[in-house]
């Protein structure tokens, strides 16, 4: 049974720092990630990291958001800095599975950035 297990996240002034972390179980997973959803938006990417280490990122946390991967853990964790209230939202845990490519979700935590 798959799990995306994910803690942080948390109330924080414009300009502070969040760290999330995610650790996932049950399977082996090719690419694992974050995405975000603002209320009334789409959910979007934030940024992935493939099995290898390589990371992505959106153009809006380029420079300020970096996602790390422990692979001997199967956890991954996203170090925010620079946050700013267009960054508020509910931030998911994403895992692909390598056999399926199945795409599983976590149940989301909440990131509010305001004074």
């Amino acid at each position: 049974q798959v799990q995306l297990v994910e803690s942080g996240g948390g109330l924080v002034q414009p300009g502070g720092s969040l760290r999330l972390s995610c650790a996932a179980s049950g399977s082996i997973f090719s690419t694992l990630g974050w995405s975000r959803q603002a209320p009334g938006k789409p959910r979007e990417i934030v940024s992935l990291i493939s099995s290898d280490g390589i990371p992505t990122y959106a153009n809006a946390v380029k420079g300020r958001f970096t996602i790390s991967r422990d692979s001997a853990k199967n956890t991954i964790a996203l170090q925010m800095n620079s946050l700013k209230p267009e960054d508020t939202a509910v931030y998911y845990c994403r895992a692909i599975r390598r056999d399926t490519a199945q795409i599983y979700w976590g149940q989301g935590t909440q990131v509010t950035v305001s004074s």
